[in-house]
């Protein structure tokens, strides 16, 4: 399959900070180092800011040991490695909404130890969002954030600039929905490592110039030719997996992945904000109601429902579990999902992921499960 058409995308993963950097030039406003997916972007958008997804390079680095535990997942690790090694040196700020322990103290050493880092905001959100005080807190710390914002860039945010953030990120998740939508097609005009591209991009691309993308791509991609077979149709489960060397790779050995559960991909754009007259309620509410991660799934595990009901949307055939080492909250996660899975007729494939991730082993253990399941299929 050509991927002409994603070409922009795949520009914007690949070079990523220039971006950063040219639209800093282009508009004169403040750059944000985000880390974790519940951040509140559209009140940074609300005030003129870019908010930018920290990522990992996959690259070995030895510069975050000092900092944190070795023993802390490999996406917290190399997060921290990129400030450190200063290659977001263009951000004035970096926020962190609070989920897993192990992450916050990635960003509480970001915040000490990146020399170009002139503000930084930890902002409390509950991690029990099933209570019915979740909502009212989240509104409350939603409101702080706001007004430290205010403090930051020295005037007011008004109403009319967070329907402006609400607005503009309700439209890209519409967008993006849209487009994932081609993926429940037999040999679907959107393959798996694309929609990673699309996805990802969303996460530190000025959501203008993102939506104008993305509505480019939508109006052709009725007419683009599906010239892959797709062999087994994966699903992927995990937290952060932004390795498209990776993705290429299991899509290049008889399979296409055609849905995710990851804050890389559908979680991080599944649920618009409900519409209303409050703007920070319609922004604490839609983070409240979002697909839960497994540090925000309790009492009730909704997620696993979610998740088996997007593999069937989406006819996944199997699912890989995409486990960073070391993640606390999808290791206790793991074995529910994966027994509610293949009771429900849907076999699991589990692999650990790295910073740098050994494509040789991986590739033979996906090779070696496809023929399992053809096999199986003989029987």
């Amino acid at each position: 399959m050509s991927s002409g058409l994603f070409d922009q995308f795949k520009s914007w993963y690949e070079n990523r900070h220039d971006y950063a950097r040219s639209w800093k030039e282009r508009t004169g406003g403040q750059v944000v180092a985000t880390m974790c997916t519940y951040t509140p972007e559209e009140v940074l958008i609300a005030a003129g800011m870019l908010p930018v997804r920290v990522l990992g390079a996959h690259e070995p680095q030895n510069v975050s040991e000092p900092h944190i535990f070795g023993m802390f997942c490999p996406f917290c690790r190399d997060s921290l490695s990129q400030g450190l090694l200063g290659r977001y040196d263009y951000c004035e700020g970096v926020t962190l909404t609070q989920s897993c322990i192990q992450y916050r103290q990635t960003f509480s050493s970001w915040r000490q130890h990146v020399p170009t880092v002139k503000w930084d905001y930890y902002l409390p959100m509950p991690n029990e969002v099933q209570s019915r005080h979740a909502r009212t807190m989240h509104y409350g710390e939603v409101k702080k954030f706001r007004s430290f914002m205010e403090g930051v860039i020295g005037k007011p945010i008004t109403d009319l600039d967070l329907k402006r953030g609400n607005d503009v990120v309700n439209e890209n998740r519409r967008l993006l929905r849209e487009l994932f939508e081609y993926r429940k097609e037999t040999n679907p005009r959107v393959n798996g490592v694309e929609a990673l591209y699309a996805s990802i991009t969303a996460q530190f691309v000025d959501k203008e110039d993102h939506n104008r993308e993305l509505k480019r791509v939508l109006a052709e991609l009725p007419n683009r030719k599906q010239d892959r077979p797709e062999g087994v149709r994966f699903m992927t489960i995990g937290s952060e997996n932004d390795d498209i060397s990776f993705m290429a790779m299991v899509e290049s050995v008889g399979s296409t992945i055609v849905i995710d559960d990851q804050c890389s991909g559908t979680r991080y754009f599944w649920n618009e904000a409900r519409p209303g007259d409050d703007q920070i309620a319609m922004i604490a509410d839609r983070y409240c109601d979002r697909p839960a991660c497994p540090t925000k799934d309790y009492p009730a595990h909704t997620r696993f429902d979610h998740v088996l009901k997007l593999a069937k949307d989406f006819n996944a055939r199997a699912a890989i579990f995409l486990q960073q080492k070391f993640c606390d909250p999808h290791e206790g996660d793991y074995p529910d999902p994966k027994k509610h899975l293949e009771s429900n007729g849907i076999p699991t494939l589990f692999l650990e992921f790295d910073i740098t991730n050994p494509l040789g082993p991986f590739r033979i253990r996906i090779e070696a499960f496809l023929e399992t399941m053809s096999e199986e299929e003989l029987f």
